[in-house]
């Protein structure tokens, strides 16, 4: 199924069933791709998280049935929360007003419409990466488990952690890389790593990992790390993806590789800043 179809069918799969105990896990099997991948790319092309988007659509619909008179805790039921407790929390984070509100003064809500993708085509460009075989390599590092749902705030929370504890003089931060393993999991592994050097001591609460071998499909990231990291991502699920016939996503690892700093004046903001996006392909088999 190609990409921007899967996007498609999975709106319209959550659409069909808002009302329904779904997760992300369940969105990604409906269009057959890894949930690893998918919340990624869902995410980076919509701007929102799966979860967050579901949330969101409820949330919008009980407003409007909360102006039709409805009782709070039959909505509350119906869309998901375990009691109007959590209902009117949640409505009144996203509405700015609370159930009760609306129901007696017809407050001001907010509207919260499905997505709708469309593909522009733009001529004939596909953008830059490369094919690059690599044998297993180990890596040492901090690892910490995340969640997809918010990740992309508390990452780099995480690094700014790593360096105010002194641990960059342990691991200088040559990797960032995700792992999920099973490719259908709601949480993930991400390390903040170098290569392991096996004459060295492992420090207290450093890791090792082992990448496998792979065929990586390598993307060259030229600029402002705060911008070209987060362009080049939304550029691979849009542009690359959807124009991809031989390959597919091979497992579930993503690595970013970064350049030293002290080659660049004004560090990983420099307009020279190099870094690159490593994700693991395999040749898709033929029908």
């Amino acid at each position: 199924m190609e990409w921007t179809k899967s996007i498609s069918e999975a709106i319209e799969f959550i659409e069909n069933n808002l009302t329904e105990d779904i997760s992300a896990e369940d969105v990604a099997a409906q269009v057959n791709i890894s949930p690893f991948y998918f919340q990624r790319g869902f995410a980076l092309l919509c701007g929102y998280t799966i979860t967050e988007y579901i949330r969101n659509r409820r949330l919008a619909l009980a407003a409007g049935e909360l102006s039709e008179n409805a009782k709070i805790i039959d909505i509350a039921v119906k869309y998901g929360y375990d009691s109007p407790d959590a209902f009117t929390r949640a409505f009144t984070r996203f509405h700015g007003v609370t159930p009760s509100t609306v129901q007696k003064n017809h407050a001001i809500i907010k509207t919260f419409a499905p997505l709708k993708i469309k593909l522009s085509l733009e001529g004939g460009y596909l953008m830059d990466y490369r094919l690059v075989k690599k044998e297993s390599f180990t890596v040492m590092g901090a690892a910490k488990t995340f969640s997809y749902d918010g990740a992309k705030n508390v990452i780099p929370q995480f690094w700014a952690e790593h360096y105010e504890k002194g641990n960059g003089k342990y691991v200088c931060g040559m990797f960032g890389i995700n792992i999920d393993e099973s490719m259908g999991e709601n949480q993930f592994e991400y390390l903040i790593a170098d290569l392991y050097n096996p004459v060295q001591d492992i420090p207290e609460g450093f890791v090792t990992r082992t990448i496998p071998a792979f065929t990586w499909a390598v993307f060259p990231c030229r600029g402002k790390i705060s911008s070209t990291l987060q362009d080049t991502n939304t550029r691979i699920f849009s542009e690359w993806l959807p124009a991809l016939k031989e390959y597919e996503f091979s497992a579930g690892y993503c690595i970013e590789m970064y350049d030293d700093v002290r080659k660049y004046p004004n560090g990983t903001e420099d307009e020279n800043y190099y870094c690159e996006i490593w994700i693991p392909v395999k040749r898709k088999q033929q029908q």
